[in-house]
């Protein structure tokens, strides 16, 4: 343990075993449940999962090497807390949300539910009054307001449980992090707070929620959206692309604050994204678009019980911009991870374990962490979101494991993923027969009250297309595709337009990473007006081996070449009229299937 901080003993229980990162201690004054506890010389943090008489079991968040029999544990008195402020924006941090960025070569074990703020601190926060002394304030009331890099409209709130009449409301000027804004009902309130991480913070009531969350990617806001407050999940197996979906949603949703949290991935995956974020452009501030993402690392190689932690802090602090009337944005990648930490635990603490050796009360804790998803009405009376993205990595890319299985039962949305489409560089690799999205009626009726009523008949055209040939597909590889009528046929050309220019997107094309919903709209459109006229041309007697030879390439290059609808309807028209000149070839030509 050379090199981590050391802090006075303070002697009160006595470690008794230690088993990884399981221990059990006896005599801790004042143990309950779901406390912190530090553990030994150095204080490593760990949280009673379980007591028994006068036997605690702490789950701890550090390496436990060196701690024997006999070490001191302290209970701090209070649950794991997340510390919650604008030092938020723009951090990354593990997975208690201690500071990241300008972390030494050791992390502070003794700072785990009491973070410091971090980067920002010194310097102050730019802090402007909403209010005025002797105003009545309740729970979710503004008291002021935050200047931040990243645009985002940070407001300073009376805590859930505090009321009363403000005093000593501070003036305009640099605040310190943990500084007395204002006194609430004899309440003094900092400009940071700490909250539970695992009590998901309170709301007045849940909204019905209709709006999409665009995420410029058109196999999801075309086929298979999410509903702003929604929840959605993306298995897939080993090189199926989960990553890169994620993280192309992380850069381009609308949504004011993304929590990207990286939960047990290799740690150049997120060194990766990192340096992604910090030169992407944000369109809304043109800014970088890491100043108003908050991004939780726990890889790997981070401590195994901390990533069990991790997607609580992450929910915590989505909850916390939710209050200030913002939507926010959870990408969690990936809860497998999550709950491989779960399954270790609860092996070592004795648990009978259920399917594949995942504990029993894997279904309900998965349930509460996508509970935590909605559009609310905040206590403050303004209009707040969560949307919940996760990420499974069934091993083998078997669907039906538990994780996977559990799962879809609790999300509103699937994005699955296929190897096969993935092997095929077939990007995103989203099945189209695998994926749901259980919001899309309410979001199309949410289409056309704001100015787009054939969304919902361009999405079930669209998906028609696309399982009428797979349908023939599957005939035409036993029969051969010559044998099939001219109709079929068509059905399977219609089908790989709809592939190939609707669904396949590139993540590394500057004109096509991002889809706006008019553009995604012109090319399903263009898509569907050529493979209407394709049966319309076949229908009248030309060969459909004709139809079949024509270049398609501007209509399929059009996602990665037109940059705006109207050159997308351009290369329709362009291709209308290629097909309208096969009339001039009439009925009969040689090869012609029967009509």
């Amino acid at each position: 343990m050379t090199g981590r901080p050391r802090h006075p003993e303070h002697p009160a229980g006595r470690v008794r075993r230690v088993s990884g990162p399981l221990v059990e201690a006896t005599g801790i004054a004042g143990a309950t449940m779901s406390h912190i506890v530090a553990i030994g010389p150095d204080q490593l943090p760990g949280e009673i999962v379980a007591i028994s008489g006068d036997v605690a079991t702490i789950q701890t968040y550090e390496y436990t090497g060196g701690v024997a029999p006999g070490d001191p544990v302290v209970s701090r008195g209070e649950p794991l807390s997340a510390r919650l402020g604008p030092h938020l924006l723009g951090g990354v941090f593990d997975g208690l949300l201690r500071p990241l960025s300008d972390a030494g070569p050791w992390l502070d074990p003794a700072g785990a539910g009491r973070q410091s703020a971090g980067a920002g601190q010194a310097a102050g926060f730019a802090f402007t009054p909403r209010a005025a002394d002797g105003d009545r304030a309740e729970a979710g009331d503004r008291l002021g307001s935050i200047a931040t890099a990243g645009g985002v409209g940070y407001l300073v709130l009376v805590p859930p449980g505090v009321a009363g009449r403000v005093t000593g409301l501070r003036g305009a000027g640099p605040a310190g992090a943990d500084e007395v804004i204002a006194t609430v009902g004899g309440a003094e309130v900092r400009l940071t707070q700490s909250w539970p991480v695992r009590v998901p913070r309170p709301y007045l009531e849940r909204l019905d929620s209709g709006a999409p969350l665009r995420t410029g990617q058109r196999v999801v806001d075309v086929l298979f959206p999410v509903a702003l407050g929604g929840t959605s999940a993306v298995p897939g197996g080993f090189g199926t692309g989960k990553t890169v979906l994620l993280q192309q949603i992380t850069k381009w949703c609308e949504a004011d604050v993304i929590v990207y949290v990286g939960c047990g991935e290799r740690g150049n995956e997120l060194a990766e994204m990192l340096t992604d974020l910090a030169r992407l452009a944000d369109p809304r501030t043109g800014g970088t678009l890491a100043r108003r993402t908050v991004v939780i690392a726990n890889t790997s190689n981070m401590p195994m019980m901390a990533r069990e932690a991790s997607i609580y802090s992450a929910a915590t602090v989505a909850e916390h911009f939710r209050d200030m009337g913002l939507n926010a944005v959870v990408v969690a990648d990936s809860t497998s991870r999550w709950a491989e930490a779960l399954r270790e635990f609860s092996a070592r603490n004795g648990e009978m374990p259920a399917e594949e050796g995942y504990p029993a009360s894997l279904a309900s804790a998965l349930a509460a962490f996508y509970s935590r998803a909605g559009l609310v009405r905040t206590l403050g009376g303004r209009t707040g979101s969560i949307t919940m993205i996760g990420a499974v990595s069934p091993a083998g890319g078997d669907m039906t494991e538990p994780v996977t299985a559990y799962t879809q039962r609790f999300v509103r949305t699937l994005w699955a993923l296929d190897r096969d489409l993935a092997y095929a560089r077939h990007y995103p690799a989203v099945s189209w027969d695998g994926s749901f999205a259980r919001d899309a009626q309410s979001i199309g009726n949410w289409h056309a009250r704001n100015g787009d009523p054939d969304w919902l008949v361009r999405r079930s055209r669209l998906a028609g297309l696309l399982a009428e040939a797979d349908r023939v597909g599957a005939l035409a590889e036993v029969m051969g595709i010559t044998a099939l009528p001219a109709r079929q046929r068509m059905d399977i050309l219609a089908g790989r337009l709809v592939r190939e220019a609707v669904l396949q997107q590139s993540a590394i094309s500057a004109a096509d990473a991002y889809c706006d919903p008019a553009r995604a709209a012109a090319l399903a459109d263009a898509v569907l007006a050529v493979a209407d006229r394709c049966q319309q041309a076949a229908g009248r007697g030309v060969d459909a081996a004709l139809i079949e030879a024509q270049d398609f390439a501007p209509v399929l290059r059009a996602g990665q070449e037109a940059g705006t609808p109207e050159q997308v309807r351009a290369r329709a028209d362009q291709m209308l009229a290629a097909l309208d000149a096969l009339d001039a070839l009439g009925a009969g030509g040689p090869g012609r299937g029967p009509g």
